[in-house]
């Protein structure tokens, strides 16, 4: 009888967690955690999500922000790589994960991003925001603001590390932190510092492993970011490129780390079988002559542009329409680059680009002595 009982157990157990993992609406994969998304990193379409919106703790992940921060300093100039950052006494009080800065210590920006992208280092992340904003809470205000202006409608910092022991509204959701993080693989350099497996500072005496085991084991693996506490559960931002097509992969409030990264795994796994990135070509037998009056020129050519990257599902390359809408004529003056119509990029229904038609260059009005010429030349050939 207890044998019994005890199989009826297991399999109640069985039961249950095969519910937990399968039965979330648009999860084709197992993710064994509280939120997932699967978002394609060049045009920010999901592809699968699971209580993407719900409000939760991302412990280090938060550093893709304080990361993409720190990018856009430096492509502002506004820091240099070079440049060397003494250590304040609240940046070597932070706890957690670090590299031990002591106050006053001196560290290259180079190194400190080193340290935060690979190591996760506390200590060193809020070095470099205080180099860029003069002080944490600046640097934790500009982290905010630049999650409003990303649409990010479900996160709130309260500080640049993602610890959040003495915190109650440090929160995100797996779909803000795929959109941070598709903004911040937008900057090429990132990826020199989040695809280093090991490395060291202070001339070998400090080591450095990715938090990311991704990197090492998964083909294709671009970075991003882990983070683990006790609030937050395991957490990921996996990021990988395979053939021209980049995806991005949450994981949050994972139980442990080995589901953390099985789940972005699966999700990586997925979206490379099912989906492919291509450029259209556009089609320049549907672009027709555009009529000018009173130009200078009768006719124009409209300019077609070159389209941009689009995900769809592998096998329906073929099944891609264009569609053009063109002005038939318009009236001169015509502005360089002027808009004469669209071509329309869609599979399905679905638009999937939508680009303008414009004209190569300036047409003038027509002059007193172009009319007069036009005039002779007709009656001439009478």
């Amino acid at each position: 009888m207890k044998r019994f009982v005890s199989v009826l157990l297991c399999v109640a157990v069985m039961s249950i967690t095969l519910c937990f993992s399968v039965s979330a609406e648009g999860m084709p994969v197992e993710v064994r955690a509280k939120a997932a998304v699967l978002m394609d990193g060049t045009t920010g379409k999901v592809l699968m999500q699971m209580n993407e919106n719900e409000k939760l703790y991302p412990a280090s992940v938060t550093k893709i922000m304080s990361l993409l921060l720190v990018m856009e300093a430096l492509d502002d100039n506004k820091i240099r790589l070079t440049d060397i950052v003494s250590t304040s006494p609240v940046a070597a009080s932070k706890g957690g994960s670090q590299i031990w800065l002591k106050e006053g210590e001196t560290m290259s920006v180079d190194d400190l991003l080193k340290a935060t992208a690979v190591y996760s280092a506390n200590d060193a992340c809020t070095a470099l925001g205080e180099y860029i904003a003069g002080s944490d809470e600046g640097f934790v205000m500009m982290m905010n603001e630049r999650a409003q202006e990303l649409g990010m409608k479900n996160t709130h910092f309260e500080n640049c590390t993602g610890l959040d022991d003495d915190t109650e509204n440090h929160l995100t959701s797996a779909y803000d932190i795929a959109i941070m993080s598709r903004e911040l693989m937008k900057h090429e350099l990132i990826k020199e510092y989040t695809t280093i497996w090991m490395d060291s500072l202070r001339d070998g005496k400090t080591e450095l492993v990715n938090t990311n085991k991704l990197i090492r084991f998964y083909n294709g693996a671009t970075g991003l970011k882990t983070g683990t506490t006790n609030k937050a559960g395991c957490c990921i931002s996996a990021t990988a490129t395979r053939d021209g097509t980049s995806l991005i992969a949450v994981v949050m409030g994972a139980d442990n780390s080995s589901d953390r990264f099985e789940g972005a795994k699966a999700m990586l796994n997925w979206g490379f079988a099912n989906y492919t990135t291509l450029t259209p070509q556009i089609d320049k037998k549907l672009i027709t002559d555009v009529n000018i009056l009173m130009g200078e020129e009768r006719v124009l050519t409209p300019q077609v542009p070159s389209a941009t990257s689009v995900l769809i599902p592998k096998g329906r390359e073929g099944d891609i329409v264009q569609s053009v809408e063109l002005v038939a004529e318009v009236e001169a003056p015509v502005e360089s680059n002027q808009t004469l119509g669209t071509v329309t990029v869609s599979l399905d229904g679905e638009v999937l680009g939508k680009y303008n038609l414009t004209a190569p260059h300036y047409v003038d009005r027509l002059s007193f002595f172009t009319v007069f010429c036009r005039m002779l030349s007709v009656i001439c050939k009478k």
